[in-house]
């Protein structure tokens, strides 16, 4: 239990519509904030598909939980990116060693910022891969990106009545 399949965002709250400026007559409705998970080894060495996102959906964060420390001798990269090669975050660099135990801390691309807030009008294939600049050794993490069901065009809110 817990996959539920449907088509199009779930609009969540009581008023869709905005008829006023009082409570209880204004839009309160919302998106609903969904997640995939993936998971990686030092051995994801080429891309490796872990998520296909919705069209329009927008990325909201994206987390990396190291379950085995990535060990390599000089520097560990972890990279989300898009099918085509486009970084969408990272964690660590070429001066990490290693990537310990834990939640890293994920950069998000502020340089694709477009790509994060609409994925576009088709389905997005998100992938992941591990570089190391030197000898790689261990290393396991889940990927998990957080993001929000929208329509295809990327709008979140029914058109007014």
């Amino acid at each position: 239990m817990g996959f539920a399949t449907h088509l199009g965002p779930w609009l969540l709250g009581t008023v869709k519509e905005t008829t006023g400026t009082t409570a209880g007559t204004i839009r309160n409705t919302g998106a609903t904030t969904v997640t995939q998970t993936g998971t990686m080894t030092v051995n994801t060495t080429t891309a490796a598909t872990i998520a296909v996102l919705p069209a329009g959906a927008q990325i909201t964060n994206i987390f990396v939980d190291i379950t085995t420390a990535f060990a390599g001798s000089t520097g560990n990269t972890i990279t989300i990116q898009t099918a085509g090669g486009t970084a969408l975050a990272t964690v660590g660099s070429a001066s990490t060693t290693p990537l310990a135990v834990g939640r890293a801390t994920t950069t998000l691309s502020g340089t694709n910022i477009a790509t994060l807030l609409n994925v576009g009008s088709t389905d997005l294939v998100v992938q992941v891969i591990y570089a190391c600049a030197g000898t790689a050794s261990g290393g396991a993490a889940q990927v998990t990106i957080q993001y929000v069901v929208k329509s295809a065009d990327g709008t979140q809110y029914p058109v007014s009545a």
